[in-house]
């Protein structure tokens, strides 16, 4: 874990730490059985995707599998995998970056399940980089010497920023990135505390809605169709468990078609776990949320990874990957 926490964000430092400390039983740990159901912990990110977990929880999809759910929030995926990795957590939602980087920081995980998708269109995409209304930032090289709000660092967001200034034609290297959480980026932005944000829905409706001009469509910037999330667990944990990896799966992989095919559903769900406004969610921009992730735009957030330094050696993504 000591390798972990070297490269993760500051942020996730005291979730780690207690992580590591909890006495839970480690990664080995099944969850807690009862009366034939087992309840496994999953940590999830309060953002738009993932709704599919809710919904697959409402409509009795996990329940079919005898699994129960127990879902905590964190601010991003380098929060969630160290809960994951000690076995605080059997289960969490992640950017698939943030995965690599435990990876190669020594950490065990395995992904079992696609997660969230780009809809791979410039200018009607789930997640944007955005500027307040009057900024003189025209587009994403004049990010330079700018701050630019991600919800935790040496993620896929901050990746995605990078990969637009430098498409754009400027160096990312000085860029300087600040960590907020997605909910708080609005009134950052608003107060001049960052010049720019990489913010996913809700929160880039809620930007949007005071001003906030996207500048960027940075996921898309990535790869086309570009695979953000998966659901993972760790190596230890699929390997003692596999029967409880296989029902989650199951049941997710359900979750992921009927929230495709339901976005007005989805748009209801999103209510009940983050505080946005019914009137807001009416009018945010929905992800995909495809049965499969997409092998090559994952080998492509591996090369950008290596290209601006992130990994001290490659992912190993034929272990990581389902």
């Amino acid at each position: 874990m000591r390798r972990l926490l070297a490269g993760l964000s500051a942020g996730a430092f005291l979730l780690a730490a207690t992580a590591c400390g909890s006495s839970g039983g480690g990664s080995s740990g099944k969850g807690t059985s009862s009366g034939g159901t087992t309840t496994v912990k999953v940590g999830l990110i309060p953002i738009v995707d993932v709704a599919p977990l809710y919904l697959g929880q409402k409509k009795g999809f996990y329940e079919k599998q005898d699994l129960k759910l127990s879902l905590t929030l964190a601010s991003g995926g380098a929060a969630i995998v160290p809960a994951v990795a000690s076995g605080q957590d059997q289960f969490g939602f992640s950017n698939v970056f943030s995965l690599m980087l435990a990876q190669t920081n020594g950490v065990a995980l395995k992904a079992i399940s696609n997660g969230v998708a780009s809809t791979g269109l410039q200018g009607r995409d789930f997640g944007a980089t955005l500027v307040k209304k009057d900024s003189s930032i025209k587009t994403a090289k004049d990010l330079e010497g700018k701050k630019v709000a991600v919800n935790t660092l040496k993620n896929i967001v901050e990746l995605s920023v990078r990969e637009s200034v430098q498409k754009a034609g400027g160096d990312p290297d000085k860029v300087k990135f600040v960590e907020i959480p997605f909910d708080q980026m609005a009134a950052a932005l608003d107060k001049g505390q960052v010049d720019a944000a990489m913010a996913v829905e809700p929160a880039l409706t809620t930007i949007k809605d005071q001003g906030g001009r996207e500048i960027a469509s940075s996921l898309v910037d990535v790869a086309p169709d570009l695979t953000v999330a998966m659901y993972f667990t760790s190596q230890q944990y699929a390997k003692q468990n596999p029967d409880v990896v296989n029902r989650f799966r199951t049941a997710t992989a359900q979750s992921l078609a009927y929230a495709d095919s339901h976005p007005d559903e989805v748009r209801q769900i999103v209510a009940t776990y983050t505080k946005v406004p019914a009137s807001v969610l009416a009018r945010i921009t929905l992800p995909k949320w495809p049965a499969d992730a997409n092998r090559a735009s994952i080998e492509t957030q591996a090369k950008l990874g290596e290209e601006f330094g992130f990994f001290k050696k490659s992912p190993d993504l034929d272990t990581l990957l389902p």
